[in-house]
């Protein structure tokens, strides 16, 4: 009965020491990182557009940073012209050793299509890319774009479908963000040195401005705080989200819209994959 009173108090000690975030607000939940009036916060704060011109770009950063949860974002990309420009939404800590988890959407030239970039930095070391094309015109309305973290996977999810999922495999030395807060941000530049073709075409900056839209942004997630370490068990489980079905319906968005994957990049890793890659392929194939 003692072991189990103190169980008991301890769980309430870590909830109360625990602060969650649900919902989310532009005006009071982000801060205007560049960009100044670029940056146009709209409807009460439910919504938000970003601008460049050839002056400058734009970007917000969240005021709190968070350990573990599910990021929610509707994005409007840049119509027409795109060509050269980089809209983004992703998380990411502070200083060299930072962790990351990159949505980065690159323009192209009116008529074909947008690439989602994806990626993850650990302890300062990226290079995990896997991109997309989209399965619907990105520019004709907003779709929602979401980053499901906890401390053993990554689920990337475009409306509410899962598209690539990262496993934590600390157990074989590969570097994974379990440990680092990050702030979420929002940003729009000047990426015409490798966005579209590698970086051949560049921005018509006759069609500026160029403007993104943001909405109904929603958090469900552990705010990071002196005792970040409350934040450990939230949104956990290894496989939390990943039932057979959606595992299958994975494998035929990997079959059908990737276009670039590191794990297949054979001049890039030409003398052998790394190790997350082998098992990467392992794990789609035989996980439950």
């Amino acid at each position: 009965m003692a072991s189990s009173y103190v169980l008991f108090m301890l769980s309430l000690s870590c909830l109360a020491s625990t602060t969650i975030a649900l919902g989310g607000n532009f005006n009071t939940d982000f801060n205007i990182l560049f960009g100044d009036s670029r940056a146009n916060i709209q409807d009460g704060g439910s919504s938000m557009s970003l601008a460049m011109d050839k002056s400058s770009g734009s970007g917000i950063a969240t005021k709190n940073e968070y350990l573990f949860g599910r990021f929610d974002m509707q994005i409007k990309l840049i119509p027409g012209n795109s060509a050269g420009t980089v809209t983004t939404f992703y998380l990411s800590s502070q200083g060299p050793n930072h962790d990351e988890i990159d949505l980065e959407f690159l323009g192209n030239l009116s008529g074909d299509p947008y690439i989602l970039s994806t990626n993850y930095y650990a302890n300062g070391t990226g290079g995990r890319e896997m991109q997309f094309y989209l399965w619907f015109d990105p520019t004709q309305d907003f779709h929602t774009y979401s980053i499901d973290w906890n401390t053993q996977r990554i689920i990337i999810l475009v409306d509410n479908t899962p598209i690539r999922v990262m496993h934590n495999r600390e157990s074989i030395r590969v570097p994974f963000p379990t440990s680092q807060p990050m702030k979420i941000y929002a940003t729009l530049w000047n990426g015409d040195f490798w966005a579209t073709r590698g970086g051949k075409v560049k921005i018509d900056w006759s069609k500026a401005p160029f403007i993104s839209g943001f909405r109904n942004f929603n958090a469900n997630a552990c705010i990071a705080g002196p005792g970040a370490s409350s934040c450990m068990g939230f949104n956990g489980g290894r496989n939390k989200g990943l039932d057979a079905q959606i595992r299958k319906h994975l494998k035929e968005i990997h079959s059908r819209w990737v276009v670039y994957d590191y794990c297949r990049d054979f001049i890039r890793f030409a003398h052998g994959f790394p190790h997350d890659c082998r098992k990467n392929k392992q794990t789609l194939v035989t996980s439950h």
